[in-house]
């Protein structure tokens, strides 16, 4: 065996080491990375979530299961690499989707099924907050799902002893710390930036707002604590060490980072938490992350405020729904390649129909469609129906169809960060992609710098994702100097020798997104209809 293979075998038994572990909406996907910040092995474990009783979820059993077989996978891949047993590792972090409501009582036992982010069943609740709190509070936000549950007078809320997101549960399970990063945190309750926590104004305004219920808690008492990037966050415990490992190798003591959203560790996969950068996560959802130099000068619904994570104001602009129809068309068409006896693998499949898309007309001809299978709060609906309509006349090619299938996978997204990019006149120096969108090389890059008239870089590890992100979190809390801001830590000893593939936007491909974001506006109300009557 060849002396760097030796050397990697060493850093995995002596735990030199960091271990990053991702619940994202599709797919939960491990990845150990080595003192280079490069992986050295992953695992994943492919779920989805259920809609029980109009209700966006998944079950505990569902989250214990796929973070069991998750790291079975990374486990059983550590072992055919490099022939060793993996025990233990120098750090940890768990990311996960971000927002949504986990209620508990003082037991610690579920108190109503896990109501994810895709739920768009807040809406009376953020009518009273946002203009409250003076702040965007979108559907999804837990204080949203919080308030809600008041407003329906629902009973578990006397029971509440802490809520939390999906990190901060598993977080939780593994250490016993009721603890957050602000990042992640920063999309359950609106954060001063100055001082790393909570706001506490708008704490004591929700108090009053909900004083006349008598309820034995107050906001902040059932919040997690607010840590930020680098700071300590708890050891594996050693019942926590078997929710990961059934099989009882794994060792208990590793420390752990704060737990993040996924949208911070998008940042700090794609070396975005600095001034002036921007990352775009583009999956089952997609959504922008913008790191402001000054605050925005007023509310936007279609704007979020959010954190790095350590702690800088974003500005974020979510989509619920991006490339789930795409996918869906996708899988048809290698079904009807199936039924001609043609077997393609899906790598071949997607990549042939993504860069097809590249050969349509500019504005798609005429064609239309809207990815929505769930609500999409930019433009104001509360439920999804995946559509697709054309005119008479429109020009009905494959190389349409699918450019359409591309750029309607950005359209609610464009509506937010025309807003910021026009409106608000935000500089952004330069924009990273990362997510399936991007993974044909050159396709997806193209469409989404023409969506943002704005240059377009995918990383060469962009296809790790956040899970690579949350063990690049966990390797800055374990190596960082004294004084070492993350930005610096990822900027100087991360990134400094990455390759950049940078898309410049293309005029005439921009000026055929926005005749293809006229027609997608004026649909709206066919897509209303849709809702309405199917």
């Amino acid at each position: 065996m060849g002396e760097i293979a030796q050397s990697i075998i060493q850093d995995i038994q002596e735990g030199r080491t960091s271990l990053g572990i991702e619940l994202g909406s599709t797919r939960i996907k491990a990845v150990l990375i080595g003192e280079d910040h490069k992986p050295l092995a992953s695992g994943s474990y492919d779920w989805e979530n259920r809609y029980v009783n109009q209700i966006w979820t998944y079950s505990l059993e569902d989250i214990w299961e796929g973070l069991k077989d998750c790291y079975k996978s990374l486990k059983e891949e550590v072992k055919k690499k490099y022939g060793v047993t993996l025990k233990t590792t120098g750090s940890l972090g768990i990311s996960a989707m971000m927002h949504g409501y986990m209620a508990f009582d003082g037991k610690g036992e579920l108190l109503v099924p896990f109501r994810t982010w895709r739920n768009n069943i807040t809406e009376e609740a953020t009518k009273v907050l946002t203009p409250l709190f003076g702040q965007q509070i979108p559907q999804r936000w837990s204080i949203a799902h919080l308030y809600q549950a008041i407003l329906n007078e629902e009973e578990h809320v006397k029971q509440l002893d802490y809520m939390t997101t999906l990190a901060g549960y598993i977080h939780w399970k593994l250490t016993d710390k009721k603890v957050l990063g602000i990042g992640d945190a920063s999309g359950m309750f609106p954060i001063d930036s100055r001082i790393k926590d909570y706001q506490q104004k708008m704490a004591d305004q929700f108090d009053q707002l909900i004083e006349e219920k008598n309820y034995p808690w107050k906001v902040r008492e059932i919040l997690p604590e607010v840590l930020s990037a680098g700071e300590d966050a708890g050891c594996l415990t050693r019942e926590g060490a078997r929710l990961l490992d059934e099989a009882g190798d794994l060792e208990e003591g590793i420390p752990l980072c704060p737990p993040e959203g996924d949208a911070g560790t998008g940042m700090a996969a794609t070396n975005s938490v600095a001034e002036r950068t921007g990352n775009v996560s583009a999956g089952t959802s997609v959504f922008a992350m913008i790191v402001l130099e000054k605050p925005l000068s007023r509310v936007y619904p279609e704007i979020d405020l959010v954190t790095t994570p350590d702690g800088s104001p974003v500005a974020m602009v979510h989509s619920q729904n991006c490339t789930s129809d795409l996918n869906a068309w996708v899988h048809l068409f290698g079904e009807t390649l199936e039924s001609f006896g043609v077997k393609t693998d899906m790598d071949t499949l997607y990549g042939t129909l993504y860069r097809k898309a590249l050969e349509g007309d500019k504005d798609c001809g005429g064609l239309l469609s809207y990815c929505y299978f769930s609500g999409e709060h930019i433009t104001h609906f509360e439920e999804g129906r995946p559509l697709f309509v054309r005119r008479p006349d429109s020009k009905f090619t494959l190389a349409n169809f699918m450019r359409t299938h591309l750029y309607t996978s950005l359209g609610a997204l464009k509506m937010g960060m025309d807003i910021l990019l026009e409106e608000e006149g935000v500089t952004v120096e330069k924009i990273l992609g990362h997510g399936g969108f991007f993974k044909t090389k050159g396709v997806g890059q193209k469409v989404m710098a023409a969506a943002m008239k704005t240059p377009v870089s995918v990383m060469e590890t962009a296809g790790e994702g956040g899970a690579w992100g949350i063990a690049l979190l966990a390797a800055y809390m374990r190596r960082k100097e004294q004084g070492e801001t993350l930005a610096a830590y990822l900027e100087e000893k991360v990134f400094s020798g990455g390759v950049c593939v940078q898309e410049e936007p293309d005029q005439e491909t921009a000026e055929g997104f926005e005749k293809f974001m006229t027609d997608y506006k004026a649909g709206l109300a066919v897509e209303r209809a849709a809702v309405e009557n199917l």
